[in-house]
């Protein structure tokens, strides 16, 4: 298995995605070659800290970096030697089997749109985001590649949401939601209400429209939605999460009893908040490019990326794309037998 690693992208790179590969390199067997890619010397100097470093790693210079605040486009386009997407084309001429990037999504999404393309029956691909609930993680599909969407194209998320759900989160038989504004089907918007149509009876253990107050109950594995409202879902649920932590902090230090009586809750805390740890899952997946791209979050730690490529490795193990390309087979024929 070999992985390329953008070492430039995200928050803290090139530290920590340094030490998240190293660590990755030592401890999953199945990783033959990891290829961080970056700028030479920073990244050299940043190996040199993390002790005796596997001969696994190799370098592979990118003299450009895309920032976070750059347009998407234009960056991928005027920018032929960023670390972005020197790590896209290690996977499109097939040196690696795998890239993984803390960077900007926008700029990994178009990068590997175009020069990885598409796989067959996949119109766009898709941010599929791994999300906790009070049971198991879910998957929330599209979070942020496709703004606008048609009922064709969050049929194609719904299948590959579903097969990423089986293969690497290990459910056998993922239940599948669309995200609306009520739980009737006559709900929503033209789209949803197509949509609706097109997913029963399709083959896929659709449950029907799911509303934001049940995205984390966990009884709903593969949530489906255009980009513009996974990102605002996406994004609301981090702001949420970190505002519930400063609200808890701020009211447990607000005198000595219940600083007192919160030593006892560190145990439950700890768990808690282990639960609610996004870097456990391995970042989001782009679903449905020639290849497997992982995105993670900018503010991205070392246990963050190390988890990513760990992900990487079991899309590329699982056949993760040929598996997509089947099962939209399957559903499409399903869809043309039903009219």
């Amino acid at each position: 298995m070999r992985i390329a690693v953008d070492a430039m992208g995200g928050d803290f790179a090139p530290r920590e995605i340094v030490k998240g590969a190293v660590q990755a390199a030592r401890e999953i067997p199945s990783v033959s070659k990891i290829f961080l890619v970056g700028d030479h010397d920073a990244v050299k100097r940043e190996l040199e800290h993390c002790g005796s470093v596997p001969d696994t790693i190799e370098i592979r210079h990118a003299s450009e970096v895309v920032a976070m605040d750059e347009s998407p486009a234009l960056a991928v386009r005027r920018k032929k030697d960023s670390s972005i997407g020197r790590g896209v084309e290690m996977v499109k001429d097939g040196e690696a089997d795998a890239v993984v990037s803390a960077g900007n999504t926008g700029a990994v999404v178009v990068a590997a749109t175009l020069k990885l393309r598409t796989l067959e029956g996949i119109e766009r691909p898709a941010i599929a985001a791994v999300m906790p609930t009070r049971k198991r993680p879910f998957i929330l599909i599209d979070a942020g590649a496709n703004i606008d969407c048609n009922a064709e194209l969050l049929c194609q998320f719904a299948v590959m949401g579903s097969i990423y759900s089986s293969l690497i989160l290990g459910e056998k038989d993922p239940t599948v939601g669309l995200l609306s504004i009520g739980g009737e089907d006559i709900k929503g918007n033209e789209i949803t209400r197509e949509t609706f149509k097109l997913l029963t009876g399709s083959g896929l253990k659709f449950k029907g429209n799911v509303e934001g107050h049940d995205l984390f109950e966990g009884a709903t594995d593969v949530v489906v939605c255009d980009g513009f409202v996974g990102n605002i879902v996406l994004k609301t649920s981090e702001s949420v999460a970190v505002a519930i932590g400063h609200w808890m902090k701020a009211e447990l230090r607000r005198n000595l009893l219940r600083m007192l009586g919160s030593a006892m809750l560190l145990g439950a805390l700890s768990t808690m908040k282990k639960r609610m740890d996004p870097e456990m899952y391995g970042g989001a997946p782009l679903l449905g490019v020639k290849g497997v791209c992982i995105i993670t979050h900018g503010a991205s730690s070392s246990r963050a990326i190390f988890h990513a490529i760990r992900v990487a490795g079991e899309s590329v193990d699982s056949n993760l794309n040929q598996q997509i390309v089947e099962g939209l087979s399957r559903f499409w024929d399903l869809i043309a037998q039903k009219t």
